[in-house]
């Protein structure tokens, strides 16, 4: 249970915009010492002014959290401002669609790199930080945030590298709350599994570099574009909503924080699949015009 929130250092990634800006915002008031990183400079430049006008102490790192040599960076440079962290939101995350065997190398390699590296690289590089002050200071208390999806519990088609990715940052993030448990009780690990919400992933190809950026996008990638620009701009729940739940999870104790509990219901059919052994349950089994949608406009010559 964390309760004082005070004076306590954040480190969180992707915080430009999304959910890691919304975090920060909340941090900014409840105190803390913010430790902004992104890989768009103008993004993070705006979220720094308007967080030390909000009275907040920053750090801000340009950082692509794909490159451990970056990230080993950032976490020396993270000690020497403020120490150990107490928070850290391993939040950055990149989305990308179309069928899964059209992904090129580049795909995998962007994708994987900052969704599964760039959070493994800030569990390798600040936990051990925040053990070592656990170990020192019996009253401190930590707490790591990585941001997975609903895409991470299932198993939606034409978005399969994406899926991929957020499946690994779950099963990180269980086996980080498990590692923790056997070791300390002052430090825990929650996953965050947001369903469509109106944040900056849609767009994140505009961070992607230019050797990894494909000439064409083949047709199911455009299309996988345009229905993930409609369901994440549609998004009826904000990202400061899910902010707050994060911080109300980690006040709580609570691993598993999601947006949309309703959408647990796809997950329980998804469980009861694989242990009944049965075929995947159609995704579109209640919305069947979406499924229909989707399958003429890739099978149009």
């Amino acid at each position: 249970m964390i309760t004082d929130f005070n004076n306590k250092t954040a480190v969180l990634t992707g915080a430009g915009s999304g959910f890691g800006l919304e975090c920060a915002r909340i941090g900014a008031r409840l105190g803390m010492n913010l430790v902004l990183v992104d890989v768009q400079q103008d993004a993070l430049d705006r979220a720094v002014q308007e967080l030390q006008a909000a009275g907040a102490a920053v750090l801000a790192q340009r950082v692509d959290v794909s490159n451990a040599a970056a990230m080993d960076a950032l976490g020396q440079a993270v000690q020497a401002r403020f120490g150990a962290p107490h928070f850290v939101f391993n939040n950055a995350g990149v989305g990308s669609g179309g069928l899964i065997w059209e992904n090129s190398v580049q795909d995998w390699e962007w994708v994987l790199g900052v969704n599964v590296m760039g959070v493994a690289h800030g569990v390798r590089v600040f936990t051990p930080m925040m053990l070592a002050a656990a170990a020192q200071d019996p009253a401190y208390r930590g707490h790591i945030v990585n941001t997975a999806s609903m895409a991470g519990l299932l198993n939606a088609p034409n978005m399969g590298i994406y899926n991929v990715s957020k499946h690994a940052v779950v099963a990180l993030s269980e086996t980080l709350y498990q590692d923790l448990a056997l070791v300390t009780d002052q430090i825990s690990a929650s996953v965050l599994c947001p369903y469509f919400v109106p944040t900056g992933i849609s767009q994140s190809h505009r961070n992607r570099p230019a050797d990894a950026t494909p000439v064409k996008p083949t047709r199911s990638q455009l299309i996988g574009q345009a229905m993930s620009d409609k369901a994440v701009g549609s998004g009826r729940v904000s990202a400061a909503d899910v902010a707050q739940k994060v911080f109300d999870a980690m006040a709580a104790g609570q691993f598993y924080i999601y947006s949309h509990p309703k959408a647990i219901g796809s997950v329980q059919a998804r469980l009861e699949d694989i242990v009944l052994a049965r075929n995947p349950t159609d995704p579109f089994g209640h919305k069947p015009e979406l499924g229909l949608e989707l399958k003429r406009a890739l099978r149009a010559a």
